[in-house]
């Protein structure tokens, strides 16, 4: 369809241009990130058996290629859904670091930074919405359940077929008895 055509690349552009940006001068996100990184970290590493780097600018590298990367393949169409879904993955934290609105005083910056926070909501809304688009082919779950029916009603027929025919065989054996 012509409109995923114009909207796939037009939603992929911001990823695109911010990762390349950030993948150029990664040490102006840094500051942003340390705190979502620290946070992510500690989590991990208390729930995780091997520890993940503490290096923040190597986050948010990392976080420049998947934009980079997903945001490209969801421009051209190739596994939309899939990159979607690691765009969507990826804003969140991206949001936490760079929009937090709620520690600046000053209202003008506060304003800036919310209308960010609320611009990066809309982005994970449409990422949200490629990510489940089946481009009008029935879901993965709708055809597992479609086949489960008809497996479920293929079984039942051929139940009833086989209780048929055994109750013709009983009948059939029950009158070779009487008449022997």
């Amino acid at each position: 369809m012509l409109v995923r055509r114009i909207a796939r690349p037009l939603l992929a552009s911001s990823f695109v241009y911010g990762g390349i940006d950030t993948l150029r001068n990664p040490q102006t996100r840094v500051p942003g990130a340390r705190p979502v990184v620290e946070q992510i970290t500690k989590t991990a590493d208390e729930q995780l058996p091997v520890q993940v780097p503490r290096d923040v600018e190597q986050w948010v590298r990392i976080d420049a290629g998947i934009k980079v990367g997903a945001g490209s393949l969801l421009a051209l169409g190739k596994l939309p859904r899939l990159s979607a879904l690691a765009l969507a993955g990826s804003i969140v934290p991206t949001t936490l670091a760079g929009h937090r609105f709620w520690e600046h005083e000053d209202p003008e910056e506060r304003f800036g930074q919310l209308s960010n926070l609320l611009k990066n909501a809309g982005l994970l809304g449409g990422l949200l919405i490629a990510a489940v688009d089946t481009e009008g082919r029935p879901s993965v779950g709708y055809r597992a359940r479609r086949a489960a029916k008809r497996a479920a009603d293929s079984t039942e027929k051929s139940y009833d077929k086989a209780a048929r025919r055994a109750a013709k065989a009983q009948r059939k054996a029950a009158k070779k008895a009487k008449a022997s």
